[in-house]
């Protein structure tokens, strides 16, 4: 198969091919590495490879029971495991240590036969929404290389987006799939809280704010991939009853006229781009074509408090970590060991109490209450996915003397270091202000490609759902890839 023939195909398709014998996962595993040697050296995707080991794996497949046996996949390197391989989660810290097992999800992915060709960029330990580690180097967008594909997941939607792979694992703990989905013109669905598997030894991750899935090309990879991971898992800490049915067979059927609220305005009071309101105004007007009752309406929820809680949540959570890695290497760690984000986070997580944290906690469950009141009223909610198109590389990496200014936070009352908290975050928050509430409230969401920016950026609209109503979106999200509205790849230079 040639590279621009690989290209062109979704990991359904390839799924397809493979058991018709018309192509062999030898094949598309020498036509993923060319890609990925073509395109990586611009765009920095990928931060470790696998090849001997996926073509030994090649001859462990069973072609006839494994409904994906033999396409590649990349997956995200943080949470997403392969045993005996390393995951560092973009972190010096880590840059050694190496997994004793499969995480549960890769565990799922492998039984219905992906092929794993290595792991993608991320920024240290999942916390931007840009992927720019010191220890990696910055992954670049398809698009415009001189722009970021987003983040967290930004190297898979690098990889996806530039052909490396139909499709690639991610994360979403405050829009990691939605994000780079928006920048990239890719499909990104946020399932709900406790949907795919977690662990081993996480039972909630980040709180239930992140979730593990993957970014595609296509609504029906998407679907498929939620058909083969949904699960109930007793030690998780989060569980949501299985889907009835498939949701791949779902997404095809019509859909009754729904009720539909939308807000192009930022809920933390930051500026939105002309080019988000009108993807999301044209998106609007589609809906109303197709028979849907649309108007806007804000949904109450107080976004600056939960997004002061969602970071109070961010520093506890890293405080925690780097106490348990000074366990286990036997060392203080000190800013040295860490990018300065990290280390803010780290800093400000020791002085808070756990009054405070289960407070921030309780702010995410009013929220949640206050969705579910309004989803009584409204089956879905739309907003931008991102407030701008992609930012340009390095634009939202701390400066020298913003860093020398952040290194004061040890000094700081525990007032003054959330605060600082915030405003450290508040230019990255800027570009994306709507993907959080999700993740807080638990709800899935979804970022389609419907917008072009004059500049030839891509820019997704959201859509967030009920608990548990991911084909609601899913059918939804198949309409409009049929529609005109979809962009997609089409404009997208590394996919001719």
């Amino acid at each position: 198969m040639n590279p621009s023939e690989y290209i062109s195909y979704d990991a359904t398709a390839l799924a397809e091919k493979i058991k018709k014998r018309e192509v062999s996962p030898r094949e598309l595993v020498e036509a993923a590495f060319a890609r990925l040697e073509e395109v990586d050296p611009r765009l920095q995707a990928v931060v470790r490879t696998r090849r001997e080991k996926v073509l030994r794996e090649i001859e462990q497949l069973n072609l006839s029971q494994q409904p994906f046996a033999g396409v590649p996949i990349l997956l995200k390197d943080i949470s997403q495991a392969v045993a005996g391989e390393k995951l560092t989660a973009g972190a010096r810290l880590l840059s050694s240590h190496v997994a004793r097992r499969d995480s549960h999800l890769v565990a799922k992915l492998r039984e219905a036969g992906f092929l794993f060709l290595g792991h993608t960029n991320t920024p240290e330990f999942g916390l931007k929404n840009i992927t720019e580690p010191e220890l990696y180097g910055s992954s670049r967008n398809p698009w415009n290389p001189a722009c970021s594909p987003g983040g967290s997941s930004g190297g898979s939607a690098a990889a996806v987006a530039s052909g490396v792979v139909p499709l690639a694992g991610a994360s979403d703990g405050g829009g990691s799939i939605r994000i780079p989905a928006s920048f990239t013109g890719l499909f990104g669905l946020k399932p709900t809280r406790g949907r795919t598997p977690v662990g081993p030894g996480v039972g909630r991750q980040w709180q239930g704010a992140s979730i593990d899935f993957v970014l595609t090309r296509s609504v029906r990879d998407s679907a498929a991939l939620l058909d083969l991971l949904q699960t109930v898992q007793p030690e998780a800490a989060f569980q949501t009853p299985l889907f009835d049915g498939s949701f791949r067979e779902d997404m095809q059927r019509g859909m009754k006229p729904l009720r539909i609220a939308f807000a192009t305005a930022s809920p933390v009071g930051t500026p939105v781009s002309e080019e988000a309101v009108v993807a999301v105004h044209k998106t609007v007007k589609w809906l109303e074509e197709q028979g849907h009752h649309v108007e806007e309406q804000e949904t109450g929820v107080d976004g600056i408090r939960l997004m002061q809680d969602y970071y109070l949540m961010n520093s506890g959570e890293m405080a925690s970590m780097v106490a348990s890695l000074e366990t286990s290497l036997g060392r203080p760690i000190t800013s040295q060991d860490m990018e300065i984000v990290s280390w803010v986070l780290n800093e400000a997580g020791k002085k808070v109490t756990a009054a405070e944290f289960a407070a921030s906690l309780a702010s995410w469950d009013t929220a949640a209450e206050q969705m579910a009141e309004f989803h009584k009223t409204y089956d879905l909610y739309v907003t931008p996915a991102t407030a701008h198109a992609a930012p340009r590389v390095g634009e939202l990496t701390h400066t020298p003397q913003e860093t020398k200014e952040l290194m004061k936070v040890s000094q700081l009352t525990k007032q003054e270091q959330q605060s600082l908290i915030y405003d450290m975050f508040l230019p990255s928050l800027t570009y994306t202000p709507f993907t959080q509430l999700a993740n807080l409230t638990g709800q899935p969401a979804m970022s389609v490609p419907v917008h072009l920016t004059p500049d030839g950026l891509p820019l997704g609209v959201q859509f967030i759902a009920p608990k548990g109503m991911e084909n609601r979106l899913l059918r939804l999200a198949c309409a409009l890839e049929q529609s005109e509205l979809w962009v997609g790849m089409k404009g997208n230079p590394f996919m001719g």
